[in-house]
């Protein structure tokens, strides 16, 4: 083995209660910009910290956290016909998320000033400081993937400046993975900090299949594992199984076609930028990177 059960044991650990605070600091910070506008204060705006931050499965090597703007006065929606919605009593909405977009950003703009605020194709990136780490601060308008009963599934839809439009299903993600951890002692989001640190270690050490396994695939892969193959007493242990049984299982696209994203709302090998051989390759190249035997 090239690391050891100490180093793992640490890996696994949550965020430091100092990385917690500054994760809250930039959050507030960007409510206190919505908060200031005059553009959004009086809109049905809500902001809260997103993506691994929020799902505790950060690691050191994570430098920002994902912050959503998120408004839920109009939405964009799926699996139902315009007229239908009609007859339900919806109507068209008139605040455009092209509009809510340059709010935020002016927003973001006024409050942090200085230079602070850059604009990209999908989120405004705000800069670090002593007091907050660096955000990616992302508007969005709630999502709606209706059902054949008129009920709904509820999610988050954006924009970016080029593209199509996305569609993520935030709190779906959260609380499976909170489910999974529990159901697993701790043992999913320590497994997911793990794999995420050897990661970032081998793309430093330029090992080409880190580079088309990002965290969000990573974090899936161990999702899908069975809650029974995570009950080893040791952090060694446990992620050799894991890595052996996503490698197996990622050989050959029909023992995977049915693993899911964590949200449990969309496949994790169909319709993606990466491949069930994308993750067949880093499993392998992860397993000989830690130095296990077979």
């Amino acid at each position: 083995m090239n690391f050891t059960e100490e180093q793992f044991s640490t890996w696994a650990g949550p965020p430091s209660d100092s990385e917690k605070q500054r994760i809250a600091n930039t959050e507030n910070a960007v409510k206190k910009a919505v908060e200031a506008s005059d553009a959004l204060r009086n809109r049905s705006v809500r902001v809260y910290a997103q993506g691994s931050y929020r799902n505790r499965v950060n690691v050191r090597a994570d430098s920002d956290v994902d912050v959503a703007v998120l408004y839920d006065g109009a939405f964009f929606y799926d699996g139902i016909e315009g007229r239908a919605l009609n007859t339900m009593g919806y109507e068209d909405g008139a605040y455009s998320y092209s509009q809510f977009r340059t709010d935020v950003g002016n927003a973001l703009r006024d409050y942090f000033k200085d230079g602070v605020v850059t604009e990209g194709n999908k989120a405004f990136d705000v800069k670090a400081n002593t007091y907050r780490v660096e955000a990616d601060v992302i508007p969005l308008f709630e999502f709606r993937h209706f059902w054949g009963d008129g009920t709904w599934e509820t999610g988050v839809a954006l924009f970016p400046k080029t593209g199509a439009r996305i569609v993520n299903w935030h709190e779906q993600h959260y609380r499976n993975g909170v489910h999974k951890n529990a159901a697993t002692n701790r043992s999913f989001k320590g497994l997911v900090r793990i794999i995420k640190t050897l990661r970032y270690r081998m793309l430093a050490d330029g090992i080409a299949s880190a580079k088309t396994a990002p965290s969000f695939m990573l974090e899936s892969l161990i999702y899908n594992l069975p809650d029974e193959g995570m009950s080893f007493n040791q952090w060694v242990d446990e992620f050799r199984s894991a890595l052996a049984t996503i490698y197996h299982s990622t050989v050959n696209i029909e023992d995977c076609e049915k693993w899911v994203e964590v949200n449990e709302l969309k496949w994790l090998f169909h319709g993606q930028p990466w491949t069930h051989a994308d993750a067949n390759a880093f499993a392998l190249d992860c397993w000989n990177y830690a130095g296990y035997e077979s």
